[in-house]
C-alpha cells in the first residue's frame, strides 16, 4: 500500500507534534512516536505492484497543486483505537480529492482504496492508533485539556510507503 500525503507548515505541525507527544506520554501508547509518524492527513490510499506505477500521477498533482488553508477544528475517535484531529471539509480538500482520485482511478493497475473515494473520505490526522479503552479515556481527557482550532496551511505532499511510513518523494507547494 501507499499514501498520498498532505504535510503542514511549521507551526501546525508543531503543534500536532506536542498533542502526539503528550497523549503518547500520558497513555504509554508510544506507537506514533517509536514508529516516528510525522503528523500528517492522508489524501488518498493506494494499492499498486511498485511505486514507479504511481510516480507519474503525483508528479502531476502536485504541479498542479498549491498551499491551501485548512481549519483543523475537532479531535474524534474511530472506535476503538484511534484518535485523531478533524480539519473542516472546505472546497481544497474536496478538489484534492476529486483530482487524486481522477488520477488513479482510471488506471488498471492502481486500487484506490474505498475510503478515499471521493464519496467516502473522512479527512483526518492520527494523534494516537492501537488505545486500548483505557488509553483512549485518558487520550480524549488530555485533549479536553489542551486542543483548541488550528488555522492550518497545507505546505507540502508526499508519496510514501507503509510499515514502517517512509516517504518515497515528498515535494513542496
Amino acid at each position: 500500500m501507499y499514501l498520498i500525503t498532505a504535510y503542514f507548515d511549521e507551526k501546525t505541525n508543531d503543534i500536532l507534534r506536542r498533542h502526539i507527544d503528550e497523549i503518547a506520554r500520558i497513555t504509554g501508547n508510544t506507537y506514533m512516536t517509536d514508529n516516528h509518524v510525522p503528523p500528517h492527513m492522508t489524501l488518498c490510499a493506494l494499492e499498486a505492484r511498485n511505486v514507479d506505477v504511481l510516480t507519474p500521477g503525483f508528479k502531476e498533482f502536485a504541479e498542479a497543486s498549491e498551499k491551501g488553508e485548512v481549519i483543523i477544528a475537532s479531535v474524534a475517535e474511530f472506535f476503538p483505537y484511534v484518535m485523531y484531529a478533524a480539519p473542516v471539509p472546505n472546497n481544497y480538500l474536496m478538489d484534492i480529492s476529486i483530482r487524486l482520485n481522477g488520477i488513479y482511478g482510471d488506471l488498471p493497475e492502481v486500487s484506490v482504496s474505498r475510503c478515499y473515494s471521493v464519496d467516502h473520505w473522512l479527512p483526518h490526522i492520527t494523534l494516537a492508533k492501537r488505545l486500548d479503552e483505557e488509553q483512549m479515556l485518558k487520550a480524549l481527557e488530555i485533549m479536553r485539556s489542551s486542543f483548541t482550532p488550528i488555522n492550518a496551511v497545507v505546505s507540502e505532499v508526499g508519496l510514501s510507503e507503509v510499515n514502517p511510513h517512509r516517504d518515497v518523494l515528498r515535494i513542496s507547494l
